[in-house]
């Protein structure tokens, strides 16, 4: 399905074609919000209040109808995307439906989810990080909106990894105490990086993400990695050198004389990180970006599903 799609540019297509019959609707809040922007008319429910009834609608139709506005809506959504140099890897797969890097993967996850958002007329907003929070929108449900995450979107799919995108770090940590500050109603913030911090540095990350718990928002992080070349470091046997996209230092290595003290380091470091996501009442995905959208994000929203 998603080879069939690769010649297709637009992201909004894209993420049309995929969510198209998909289950809507997925689940009820009690959590609704409410905003002076009209959004579109609801049949009246007899014994409601007759607060936002429209009187002139009702006098050329002989229906009552309510308003419905912009932000009556069962969830608010702030998406989050780390666009830091390391989320480039591996460098030539940007941009790749069928085979996608990590920032590919996130940009085109995060569409499906901004269309089943809109679809279900909950709200939804992006926040792009790297050194800082490089970008971050309102939260809204209209359909301009959604076409500006899209336009955001589809400018970070065009981003070439050139000299001007090289050696651009990433304080995670702060930038999202900086988004829990912005976030002033209850949401659900979900997260995509690598998560690729210095031992030193898990403490604060994982501090940032007890701090959104703290808000009473609900946490989803995504970590984004290639397990075949990232976890299992599969380099074959001959003399490699490798790149740090983030700092530019460069290593000459043999891969099988390192490669099992890497894998245990690694997979320590994601162990952690998942058992801190558990403590915190994170939901934490480990994600293989190679293996694509469709065995990754369908069953992860049909399961997403029947919590509701």
């Amino acid at each position: 399905m998603f080879s069939e799609l690769e010649k297709y540019k637009s992201l909004d297509f894209f993420a049309r074609q995929v969510v198209e019959g998909f289950v809507t609707g997925l689940h009820k809040s009690p959590f609704h919000g409410f905003s002076v922007e009209f959004a579109e008319h609801r049949q009246y429910n007899p014994g409601e209040s007759t607060r936002n009834i429209d009187w002139k609608l009702y006098a050329r139709t002989d229906r009552l109808f309510v308003k419905r506005y912009e932000e009556e809506t069962n969830l608010r959504c702030q998406l989050v995307i780390d666009q830091s140099s390391s989320m480039f890897f591996p460098i030539e797969r940007h941009g790749s439906l069928s085979y996608p890097n990590k920032l590919t993967f996130s940009v085109y996850a995060a569409a499906l989810l901004v269309e089943l958002l809109s679809r279900q007329r909950d709200a939804f907003g992006l926040t792009l990080i790297s050194e800082g929070v490089d970008q971050q929108t309102e939260v809204r449900s209209s359909a301009t909106h959604k076409q500006h995450i899209f336009h955001l979107l589809e400018s970070v799919l065009r981003q070439p990894m050139d000299a001007s995108r090289a050696r651009r770090t990433t304080s995670i940590a702060d930038s999202l105490h900086l988004t829990a500050e912005r976030l002033h109603r209850r949401s659900l913030v979900v997260i995509f990086t690598d998560a690729f911090v210095r031992s030193d540095e898990e403490e604060a990350l994982m501090g940032a993400l007890r701090h959104l718990r703290h808000c009473k928002h609900e946490v989803l992080l995504f970590h984004t990695i290639d397990r075949r070349l990232e976890m299992q470091f599969d380099y074959g046997s001959r003399p490699t050198e490798f790149i740090d996209l983030e700092t530019g230092r460069r290593l000459k290595v043999q891969p099988a004389e390192v490669a099992e003290r890497y894998r245990a380091a690694v997979a320590a470091q994601e162990s952690h990180l998942r058992q801190q996501s558990i403590q915190y009442h994170i939901d934490f995905h480990s994600v293989d970006v190679a293996q694509g959208f469709e065995p990754i994000m369908l069953p992860f929203l049909l399961n997403r599903g029947r919590h509701y």
